[in-house]
């Protein structure tokens, strides 16, 4: 059994992982990914009892009891990037024993549920609604980094993106992975079903014209315009593929729900959302709990 390097498997001095600072103790199964570290305090104030709590920059962990269930809430900060880092130590807690620094011999299943903000492509979906991601189409690239077979993605849906939108080669390979529809069909009478795209940043990867135009003038029209499985791209935002495809090549449930702050396409934004964020997130948790 081989051990992983300290330069590889990077720990704090306390034992913990070195970003998220925890350890599989004090993770849950259930966990809930939010990008604000100020939105964790949503949790700490509905769960009824708190278990460990830690804060490490922008990363801010919480597992407690919500109606006698445990329940990790997590911050990412925003983008791919730091989700790379997240989801890689998340599974790690659950399936490396940090101190042996082996794997473990039996595979921990976690279930991930991004609750997130988002813009919506469609003037149909107005702010304020919950869009649940059946499938989201990554622009960030990250997955190209990893080694992992086409049948755990989906590889005909990626194919046909990329004709339907004249994809350049310049950027990044586009992937597109499917959600868990265990979650997904816990949050179903909530929730709008789409698809989600991913963009490796917020201004023009988002199709945001602002001092320096977009390489790509009509990139959310090619978005909002791309169908499949009966789906069209609802929404655009910056995490969801990397969970789903490291969740997937790592053995895990990801699914994204997120309210819907910003309308691209009649240009309406939800500017305090923090009411509906909170209401959204009881809904989800007491929908995960029956």
């Amino acid at each position: 059994m081989s051990t992983l390097k300290s330069s590889e498997l990077v720990l704090s001095p306390s034992g913990t992982l070195y970003h998220i600072n925890m350890t599989g103790y004090t993770l849950a199964d259930d966990i809930f990914l939010v990008g604000d570290p100020e939105r964790v305090n949503m949790f700490k104030e509905l769960f009824d009892s708190i278990e460990y709590e830690s804060t490490n920059r922008e990363l801010h962990a919480l597992t407690g009891l919500y109606k006698g269930h445990r329940f990790t809430a997590l911050s990412t900060g925003m983008g791919c990037d730091n989700i790379d880092i997240v989801v890689t130590e998340l599974d790690a807690a659950a399936n490396i024993d940090l101190k042996s620094r082996t794997i473990l011999p039996k595979h921990r299943t976690l279930n991930m549920i991004r609750i997130g903000t988002s813009g919506s492509l469609h003037s149909e979906i107005p702010v304020g609604s919950l869009v649940a991601s059946k499938y989201a189409v990554g622009l960030d690239g990250l997955l190209n980094y990893y080694e992992h077979n086409d049948s755990e993605l989906e590889e005909n849906m990626t194919q046909l993106f990329i004709k339907h939108t004249q994809f350049s080669d310049r950027f990044a390979r586009p992937y597109c992975v499917k959600g868990s529809q265990i979650l997904l069909d816990k949050v179903a009478d909530i929730t709008v079903k789409g698809i989600t795209a991913t963009a490796p940043g917020f201004y023009a990867p988002q199709g945001r014209d602002i001092r320096i135009a977009p390489a790509v003038k009509d990139l959310n029209e090619k978005l909002a315009s791309f169908e499949y499985d009966g789906l069209k791209i609802t929404n655009l935002e910056m995490e969801t593929s990397a969970i789903y495809g490291l969740g997937k090549i790592m053995g895990h449930n990801a699914l994204t729900v997120c309210l819907i702050i910003a309308n691209r396409a009649d240009g309406t934004f939800l500017n305090d959302y923090h009411r509906e964020m909170r209401e959204s997130i009881v809904k989800i948790m007491e929908r995960i709990i029956r």
